[in-house]
């Protein structure tokens, strides 16, 4: 059960309260409103609005808003425009206010002006940057280093009176004196969830190397987990503002200054000043079309150099995105030299909402992150010690038990009484029994399992599912907790069908030898029945909606015995080995019969076999629990390699083969026109095995989409001892869909995919009944592929936001078959989340 989830994500969903600290604090003063025009009424862009005597400040967007937030205000707010008279407000510091503003104009006497048509200032200081980003880009620099600081923060927002008073959260009063509101976005908030870390970062180009020594962390609610704080440092990925696209919620936006920014951004030259010494200009910009994934906001650029100094951007409001509403990303350079400039800080502000629907009164939560650079060294050596570092992402013995004296004097800025308050009120709230009720439902519809004590019960989609071979299948199950161990868990279950009689059972161990790198070694014995020829990606057995969804009688199961032992060694991050013993004995069915091919039956299917698998990337985002890991992919692709062996005579195996497999999975993105994701398989086998031991292509008998399978293929239809296979699937993101009037309306989403595959039998393989020599007799139905197949399909996703429907069409091998019910046309659909 990941700690990560419940610690991190679940206290999204609960009131973590705010208490007292002996920290020293600083409080924020902040500041939103709008300007507009006195006589008219009409909002004011561009309006400069600053703190007098200081020179924090911003300027008003398109609509006239602005918003200010600052632990060094002065006294004074100075707001300032061309044509309009300039006024000056006192202003309440620590405090959340909103300054909405009427400008008077000014009568002022201008001499006689002739305009000459020419080019926008704007197009030509944005051809200027252009040309000048590659110099300016910190990516172009050989190697740095730099101390960061990374701050996360989460907070549930909207807290109105009418959920203050529900009967529910009545014990939870308490929290509710710490509600605090968002400059950006008016709401108010509540703070539940911070995460702190102090690195040092060494970034080398070539040959290239990249390490982040985690010195401190702390998180709220979470002690003691060096996964977790290496996961968060590998949050550390930046916006780069002069990339052309920047990558966020998984969909590629436009930078505003990229290559092509003038096909997609208006500019607009505002202003121009000395700022820290260097003559800038400002300007701003805003999309030309409203379903472009664009930002509006503006920027100020150095002259001569052309470097940026500092940029705010907002996304579009009606950017096809799930599930936020907002984002502003700040990005402040600094001068390191006369030629160089490079981060100060970076803050990412995100609004995440449930539902689009009335967004001022639904509840929902902001996310922000926080990054400040301090001691950056360009071309500086980096030490021996941290070359050899086996991980990318360290973390130090010494990171999660720093004193509090050290972080106040660590940190850039000293936090608010609310940020700090976070630490001791989380461990609090967690004896609250509403809280835990509140987390164990969450947690069991989340994961399937119910956690009580040492020990989780479930899978709750199993208890119950049907098939043709043992009718009303009864399952109960469960694992160890974590409250049991985190260095072991052991699971176990039992079924029952009322059609075949017969109890089915499994048992097994995960024994975690270390975490950072990752070290295991497991074993699992299984007494069930199993779908050969499914994918990854397929219902496992007894998943009640293998049963709901199935599109072909569920009756080609087997009974098998299986006994796997592992062990699985992470050498550094992204190379892994994975060594498998595995014993199988596979016995028929009526449907899927075992025959010699004089007719002569044969009662069970006997291998052991040893396999070597070898999986490498690059850079890739994982999550970590306790026990379990996820891959969130990353900028390269996952190259596996699968050796097997296949050992005659050992535990009464009759069969001696050998078999490579290798697979490639990459997502590419390729914006503004979505993304590709290909996944190229191939395998090659060598000796002479019974059809269960060939390569059996996965199929798809039931009308969830797989990703992973041919879903117009039935199980048991082409076998192969060598094989190729292509799969492509391109989403839009909404680059098609946009353009359609009532589509980007709805928000869908289209998605094209196509699949191909060709393999051959060699003869001492080929069971087929014109075949003698083969070890076993194929079943009615099967065949081999030497005559490629295909299949492609049409799509929409992000229907109602969760759901992907794809028309899908067998494209050959279309000939009739009355032992293979197969469709030529067919719709699939699959649940899925995506922003």
């Amino acid at each position: 059960m990941f700690k990560l989830f419940k610690g991190f994500v679940l206290s999204l969903f609960i009131l973590i309260g705010i208490g007292m600290s002996q920290s020293a604090y600083t409080q924020v003063t902040k500041l939103r409103g709008k300007i507009v025009d006195a006589e008219t009424k009409e909002p004011l862009p561009f309006v400069n609005i600053a703190f007098k005597g200081t020179t924090i400040g911003t300027t008003t967007d398109f609509d006239g808003n602005y918003f200010l937030e600052t632990r060094t205000p002065s006294d004074s707010l100075y707001i300032s425009f061309v044509g309009y008279k300039e006024k000056v407000f006192k202003i309440k510091k620590d405090v959340f206010q909103t300054l909405d503003v009427e400008l008077h104009s000014e009568m002022v006497a201008l001499n006689e002006i002739k305009v000459i048509p020419g080019e926008n200032p704007a197009h030509i200081v944005l051809r200027k940057i252009i040309a000048r980003k590659k110099k300016n880009n910190p990516s172009r620099l050989e190697s740095y280093q730099y101390e960061g600081y990374t701050k996360m923060e989460m907070d549930l927002n909207n807290i109105g009176d009418d959920f203050k008073n529900k009967k529910i959260m009545r014990q939870f009063q308490f929290v509710f004196d710490y509600v605090d509101t968002s400059v950006v976005t008016g709401k108010s908030y509540l703070p539940v969830f911070i995460t702190e870390s102090i690195s040092d970062y060494y970034y080398r180009k070539s040959p290239k190397l990249e390490r982040e020594v985690i010195k401190a962390s702390k998180m709220s609610g979470i002690k003691d987990n060096a996964s977790i704080a290496q996961f968060t440092g590998q949050l550390h990925q930046n916006v780069n503002i002069y990339d052309n696209f920047i990558d966020l919620f998984d969909k590629g936006f436009v930078s505003p200054i990229a290559d092509g920014g003038l096909n997609y951004y208006r500019y607009y030259l505002t202003d121009s000043a000395y700022r820290d010494g260097n003559w800038c200009y400002h300007m701003s910009f805003k999309p030309k079309r409203k379903l472009d994934p664009c930002f509006i906001g503006d920027f100020w650029v150095a002259d001569t150099s052309f470097a940026i100094d500092n940029m705010k951007m907002r996304i579009s409001k009606d950017v096809n995105l799930n599930w936020v509403t907002d984002v502003v990303s700040t990005n402040q350079f600094q001068k390191l030299n006369d030629s160089t400039w490079f981060l100060k800080k970076q803050d990412l502000f995100v609004d995440f909402m449930l539902t689009n629907r009335d967004t001022t009164s639904q509840m929902g939560f902001f996310g922000r992150k926080s990054i400040s650079y301090k001691n950056v060294k360009l071309n500086a050596p980096i030490r021996e010690e941290i070359v050899k570092l086996d991980n990318n992402v360290i973390v130090n013995d010494d990171a999660l038990s720093k004193e509090t004296a050290y972080w106040d004097d660590a940190r850039p800025f000293k936090l608010s009484k609310r940020e700090s308050g976070i630490y001791s009120m989380v461990d609090s709230i967690k004896n609250v029994p509403l809280y835990r009720n509140i987390i164990d439902i969450i947690q069991t519809f989340v994961t399937g399992y119910y956690a009580k004590g040492l020990f989780e019960y479930g899978p709750y989609y199993k208890l119950y599912s049907f098939n043709e071979i043992e009718g009303n299948r009864f399952m109960f199950g469960g694992r160890t907790s974590n409250e049991f161990s985190t260095k072991v868990m052991y699971n176990a279950h039992v079924a029952y069908g009322d059609k075949d009689k017969r109890i089915k059972y499994g048992l097994g161990f995960l024994y975690m030898i270390d975490k950072l790198p990752r070290e295991s070694f497991g074993m699992q014995y299984k007494h069930d029945i199993y779908q050969l020829g499914k994918s990854p990606n397929a219902f496992t057995e007894g998943n009640i909606l293998a049963s709901l969804l199935e599109r072909n009688p569920n009756n080609k199961l087997t009974m098998m015995d299986q006994f796997e032992a592992h062990y699985e060694k992470e050498w550094f991050r992204g190379f892994m080995n994975t060594v498998k013993f595995r014993y199988r004995d596979i016995s028929p069915t009526s449907i899927v019969p075992f025959e010699k091919s004089d007719g002569t039956s044969i009662s069970a299917i006997k291998s052991s076999e040893i396999e070597l698998k070898t999986r490498w990337t690059k850079n890739e985002r994982v999550i970590m629990g306790e026990f379990e890991r996820v891959s969130l992919g990353g900028p390269v692709p996952i190259v596996s390699l699968y050796m097997t062996m296949g050992v005659k005579g050992l535990f009464g195996s009759d069969y001696e083969y050998y078999k490579t497999d290798l697979s490639v999975d990459h997502t590419v993105d390729l914006p503004p026109f979505g993304k590709l994701r290909y996944l190229v398989t191939a395998s090659k086998l060598w000796g002479k095995v019974p059809y269960p031991l060939l390569s059996l292509h996965e199929g798809n008998e039931t009308y969830a989409f797989d990703p992973y399978a041919f879903n117009m293929m039935n199980y048991y239809e082409f076998a192969s001892d060598q094989y190729l296979s292509l799969s492509l699937e391109h989403h839009f993101n909404g680059f098609i869909m946009n353009r359609i009037p009532l589509f980007k309306k709805l928000k869908w989403r289209s998605v094209v995919s196509a699949k191909g595959l060709w393999g051959t039998l060699s003869d001492k393989n080929d069971g087929g009944l014109d075949v003698t020599n083969a070890v076993m007799r194929f079943p009615d139905g099967l065949s081999d592929v030497t005559d490629p197949y295909f299949e492609a399909s049409v799509g929409i996703e992000n229907i109602f936001k969760f759901f992907r429907v794809d028309a899908m069409w067998r494209l050959n091998h279309l000939e009739p078959n009355p032992n293979q019910d197969f469709e030529e046309f067919g719709i699939r659909a699959m649940f899925q989340f995506t922003f």
